[in-house]
């Protein structure tokens, strides 16, 4: 999820880069603060730079803090991923010129924007952020700054559980077990024999409920990691002067 902007960044190893790889993730920190960020003085890097200290973590976390980024330590791919746009925009604000003249590359041909119909929403209407950050929040989605983004992420997980197989499974006929219901405690009781087996049936229903969703949510955690990649620059996260 990081190619992109370490491409952009003339990282040496842009596609190979793994996050959970405990020296790997050392090294791309203390190469972004010598060659990119360059927050510290450089007699002053010296505790980030000792990667195989025990220490390191605490550095790090000493580091963010230094940055004003958001995150913490214990979010990686988080922290990674705004100390990478930092950089983006630390590299740009060093060689406007170079980019300046650059072409923008073409999102999109003008009749995928007419069929697309995300692009006729207002993002910055209330009510729109309230109901992508809740859908966000359901299906375990990470936040963005771009509420667009986060919109086609979601309309991404549901359109790969909407498709043909996934419909026809889905409306495949389920063979259960039989369960015996007088043995299943209710909690409470209602006066009525009639009543109380039926709120057994409730009970067991939700329960089934609850694991399917749980199932899908796991689902949803997996698949979204290949949609939240290359994140914009917020930068109003920056600092003035180096």
């Amino acid at each position: 999820m990081f190619r992109r902007k370490l491409t952009a960044l003339e990282y040496h190893n842009p596609t190979g880069f793994d996050c959970k790889d405990e020296t790997e993730f050392r090294n791309v920190i203390v190469w972004l603060e010598d060659q990119k960020i360059r927050h510290y003085k450089i007699e002053d890097r010296g505790n980030l730079r000792n990667i195989p200290s025990s220490d390191w973590p605490k550095y790090f976390e000493k580091y963010l803090q230094d940055v004003n980024c958001p995150f913490s330590a214990q979010q990686r791919q988080e922290t990674v991923d705004w100390l990478l746009g930092l950089a983006v925009r630390f590299e740009y604000g060093d060689n406007v010129e170079k980019y300046r003249n650059c072409k923008p590359v073409t999102e999109a041909s003008d009749v995928q924007k007419s069929a697309d119909p995300l692009i006729n929403l207002d993002s910055n209407n209330p009510d729109f952020k309230a109901g992508v950050l809740g859908l966000a929040n359901l299906l375990k989605i990470q936040r963005h700054d771009d509420y667009l983004v986060m919109l086609k992420a979601i309309r991404i997980l549901i359109q790969d559980r909407l498709t043909p197989d996934a419909i026809a499974k889905a409306s495949q006929a389920k063979e259960g077990l039989p369960v015996a219901l007088d043995k299943h405690i209710l909690g409470f009781d209602t006066g009525d024999a009639t009543l109380n087996e039926a709120a057994r049936v409730l009970r067991l229903l939700h329960i089934e409920e609850l694991r399917e969703l749980q199932t899908k949510i796991n689902e949803a955690i997996v698949a979204v990691q290949a949609i939240i990649a290359d994140p914009k620059t917020d930068h109003r996260l920056g600092k003035v002067g180096r």
